[in-house]
C-alpha cells in the first residue's frame, strides 16, 4: 500500500466484547471466533483476562497454543498476580503480549482504587517492568484516560514507555468523549511524551453517546497505529467501536483516512455470524 499507514487491528470481541449481555463465551467457542478473526486478518486478538476465572485461563491457553499467526494478548491488572497468570496462559503462544491495565483519572484514583497519583505511577511502572520481564511486547492502558489530567497522564505514559512498554492505550472507557477532544489528546500525547515515538499509540473507544467509531477515526487521524474495537460493536454498556465500520471507512474513504488495515473484507461478513 505505496504511501499508505498500517493501522493495526485489535480485537477485542473475545475480552470486551464478552461483556455484552447474552455475549458470554465457553473456550471452545473462543477458539471457533478466534480461528475466524485469524482468517479475518486482525493484527491482535485479545483472548481474555486470564485470572478472572479459570475459564478464561484455559481458553486463552488454547488460543494461544492453535492461533499463531496474530498476536495473541491477555489482559491483567497492574499486580503480580494477574500479570504471573497472564504469563502463565500466554506462554505457547507465537507472538505473545502481555497487556497491563491501571486507571489514571482521578475520579478512579480517589474512588475505586483509593490509591495516589504517586501509588499510580509506581505501580504502572512496576507492572510494565514486571511484564518485560515475561514478554517482549507489553501494553500499558491508562484506563480512563479521557477524563484523566493531562499532565498526569503525559507522566503516566512517559514512566511506562521508559519501562519498556511497547504500545501505549488512550482509552475512552467510559464514552464521555467527542472527536475533537480525541484529536487534542492524541496530539498532547505524541507532543509531550518523551519516546513515545518509539511505541505504538492506540485507542479504545466505547460508543455510550454514539461515537465510538468517529472517535477512533479521529485518533487514527491524530497519530493512533493501532485501534481496539469489535465484531459488530459488541461490548459492556452501549459497546465498542465496530471493526467493521471501521475497516470499511479506511477502505471506501482513502482521501480522508490515508490507511490500510490487513483485514480481509470479504471475511467480514462470516465473522459477524460465529
Amino acid at each position: 500500500m505505496s504511501g499508505r499507514e498500517h493501522v493495526k487491528i485489535f480485537d477485542t470481541t473475545l475480552r470486551d466484547g464478552e461483556q455484552s449481555p447474552g455475549c458470554s463465551m465457553v473456550w471452545a467457542e473462543k477458539l471457533r471466533m478466534a480461528q475466524k478473526l485469524d482468517q479475518l486478518g486482525v493484527d491482535v486478538i485479545e483472548a481474555g483476562f486470564p485470572i478472572a476465572s479459570d475459564g478464561d485461563f484455559h481458553a486463552v491457553q488454547a488460543l494461544a497454543r492453535d492461533v499463531r499467526r496474530p498476536v495473541i494478548a491477555a489482559l491483567a491488572r497492574c499486580c503480580r498476580d494477574d500479570i504471573e497468570r497472564a504469563w502463565q496462559a500466554l506462554a505457547e503462544a507465537a507472538r505473545p503480549r502481555i497487556h497491563v491495565f491501571l486507571a489514571t483519572s482521578d475520579i478512579h484514583l480517589q474512588y475505586k482504587l483509593q490509591i495516589s497519583r504517586r501509588e499510580c505511577m509506581e505501580r504502572a511502572r512496576d507492572a510494565v517492568n514486571l511484564a518485560k520481564s515475561y514478554c517482549q511486547d507489553v501494553e500499558f492502558s491508562a484506563e480512563d484516560a479521557t477524563r484523566t489530567d493531562r499532565d498526569f497522564l503525559c507522566e503516566v505514559l512517559e514512566v511506562v514507555v521508559e519501562a519498556g512498554a511497547t504500545t501505549v492505550n488512550i482509552p475512552d472507557t467510559v464514552g464521555y468523549s467527542v472527536p475533537s477532544e480525541i484529536s487534542e489528546l492524541i496530539r498532547t500525547v505524541r507532543q509531550r511524551v518523551r519516546g513515545i515515538d518509539q511505541v505504538i499509540i492506540s485507542t479504545h473507544c466505547h460508543n455510550d453517546l454514539g461515537l465510538a467509531v468517529a472517535n477512533s477515526l479521529a485518533a487514527i487521524n491524530a497519530g493512533s497505529r493501532q485501534v481496539e474495537c469489535t465484531i459488530n460493536g459488541i461490548g459492556e454498556r452501549a459497546g465498542n467501536a465496530s471493526l467493521e465500520e471501521l475497516v470499511m471507512a479506511m477502505r471506501v474513504r482513502p482521501d480522508r483516512y490515508p490507511y490500510y488495515t490487513a483485514v480481509i473484507s470479504e471475511h467480514l461478513f462470516p465473522a459477524s455470524q460465529v
